[in-house]
This record gives C-alpha cells, structure tokens and sequence, in this order.
C-alpha cells in the first residue's frame, strides 16, 4: 500500500506523497522534529474500555479468509461479513459500487461500505480504513514472493477490526445501564475499497498517485446527498508490533486541529508513547481524497519507523510476513482506546 523514500524506491504522484520521509508518491521529507515527550494527561480519561482482544479477532477473522485483493472471491466474501458484522452491532450499512480501473487497466469491481451509528443525528464524525489486501508482496526480501497476494492482517484488516470493535462498544454502552454517557453525535464507519491496487515496484510503467486509493477517491467524489461530518479518522496498519505513530504531515496540513485532539486524546487515554509529538513524512493515502475532494478534515494514523531498513512503514509491510503472527494487542489496544476517547468526549467538547 505505500512506496517509501529512504527505504524502497517511491515514485512523484503530484502534490502529496506515497511514503513516510519521501514520496508515497510525492511530498515532503520528515523533518524529525520531536516536540518533546510529555507526560500523559491528569484530566480523569473516559472509563468505557476498547476490548483488543474482541479486535484481533475481528481482524483474524478476516485473515482466515486468506489474502483479499480486489476481484478475488475471498475479497467478496469479506465485503459480505464485514457488512453483516456492522449490521450486528446496531449499524445502518449502505453500499457503494463502481468498476474502477486499475494501474493496468484491470477492472476493479469495488465496493465501500458504510456503516452508521445513529444515523439519524446531522452532526457525524467519519472513521474510515481500506479492506482490502494488497496483489503481490512487492517488497518482500525475497524476490520470488513479489508476485504472491499478502494476508493483509495489519495493512487491510487491522483498521477494520478496530472499527468493528468500537461499533461493537457502542452498541453495548448505548444498551447498557450507563446509556446516557454514549456519544450524542453520529459516527459513521466507511471501509474503503481498492486502495492497494496501486503500481508495484516491479512493474516497468509510472508509479502515479491516482493508481491508489480508488475506492477513497470515487467515495469522496460521490458522497451521500447532504453527507456532512465534522471530520474523519483514517485508521491504517493500526496493529503492527512496536508501531509509533508520529503526526502525518498532510494531515497537519489540512486538519491540524484534529491532529492535535487526536494526539492529546491518546495521552489522555495514557497511550502518549505510541503517538509521539513529532512530525513525521507526508503520505498519499485515502485521506488525501477526502480532504481534497470530499472537503472533509481528516488525518491518518498510520505508523513510522525511522530505524526498519526493510520499510519506514514496518518490516512486514506489502510483504508475506504480514500476518496475524505479527499482529499485537498492545498496540491495537493503544489506538483503540484513543478513539474511544476521542468519541465519548466529542459532544462534550461543544
């Protein structure tokens, strides 16, 4: 899903890029400014727990199904279950589909899906995260693997399992004795399609910003009639084993205000180790359609490691070691809760 500067070779894509400290297809370097540690937050954190271990198995879930690229029958198959699991848990879900074309051409039969929580509410806040698997294991060491599907388990299936898992929360608070501290706002669920089809490195033909993030882009150029949403949380490759997340510069360029309620949230939550205050590389990703094109402010949580010489996204990603072995609870526990806090605060804070 992501082509990396100072890593792997990454190619220009217009005006944002495609990888942390370079081009994920075009951007800014990370400038490593560290903003300097602080200590979490003494305000009382929201007491309402995100369940990790309900969101690895959410996340194996879609796994066992095996890899998950577009037009696979075991990518069909995950669009039905992720639908009738959000419809499980209270959720209005609506579909969108389009035949999308690919870097080389092939057609893509795409379909996002949105699942909504209190739909019925005007004031929306938009969490959203691809499902999707990447086609070839592109930067996998060993090259006979370059052209074999990946599992996918965080970079595809961890974003969804932790959307899942809140959805899950929601419902529960919303039904439970403490009902009336659920969020009064609605909050809208969208799984992406079609954003790892873009160009792979072996293939001899431009690396473009547009063969990425298809579905991201058809979704923010046909959103719902009258769809508003005070902003959006992109979730991606949320569940790596020793992820940090550092504050994506696009995000800060288009939404800072949410980068820093994001950020503070996770301290508040006592997570402030895996969200560090330190700016890190601009990233072509599905949020970028959805502030572009959408209009819609939204950043994207989405890890860095300025130390992995395989890849500043992670030793595993868009190879076949992405897998549930290297799935890690803490860490889908960290983004979690975060979001938690983020949401349960949201009404409160207007």
């Amino acid at each position: 899903m992501k082509i990396v500067l100072g890593c792997v070779a990454a190619a220009v894509i217009g005006v944002a890029i495609y990888g942390w400290g370079g081009f994920k297809k075009g951007g800014s370097t990370a400038d490593g400014v560290d903003w300097g540690a602080e200590a979490e937050e003494k305000t009382p954190r929201v007491s309402f727990e995100f369940n990790a271990d309900s969101a690895y198995v959410f996340i194996k879930e879609q796994c066992d199904l095996g890899p998950r690229p577009m037009n696979f029958y075991a990518h069909s198959t995950c669009t039905g279950d992720i639908v009738r699991k959000f419809e499980q848990y209270g959720c209005k879900v609506t579909t969108q589909k389009a035949d999308l074309k690919g870097y080389d051409g092939t057609t893509l039969h795409a379909t996002n899906i949105m699942a909504q929580y209190r739909p019925e509410l005007t004031t929306r806040v938009l969490l959203c995260a691809h499902y999707d698997t990447r086609p070839w294991a592109d930067n996998d060491p060993d090259p006979a693997n370059w052209r074999k599907p990946i599992i996918g388990a965080n970079d595809g299936a961890s974003g969804v399992g932790v959307m899942i898992e809140v959805a899950r929360l929601l419902q529960e608070v919303a039904a439970g004795p403490r009902k009336a501290e659920a969020p009064n706002i609605g909050i809208d669920f969208v799984c992406f399609d079609a954003e790892d089809w873009g160009t792979p490195q072996w293939a001899e033909v431009e690396d473009r910003a547009d063969s990425w993030a298809l579905g991201a882009q058809y979704f923010a150029a046909h959103l719902p009639e009258g769809y508003e949403a005070r902003y959006g949380i992109l979730l991606d490759m949320v569940g790596g084993q020793g992820a940090k997340f550092y504050q994506e510069a696009m995000s800060q360029q288009f939404a800072g205000q949410i980068v820093k309620k994001v950020w503070k949230a996770a301290r508040k939550a006592g997570y402030g180790s895996y969200f560090p205050k330190t700016t890190g590389g601009a990233i072509t990703d599905d949020h970028i359609p959805m502030n572009e094109v959408a209009k819609i402010p939204t950043i994207d949580i989405i890890p860095y490691y300025p130390d992995c010489k395989q890849s500043s996204f992670g030793p595993t990603w868009h190879t076949l070691a992405d897998d549930m072995d290297h799935i890690d609870k803490a860490t889908l526990k960290a983004v979690g809760q975060t979001l938690v806090e983020v949401l349960f605060t949201e009404n409160k804070e207007r």
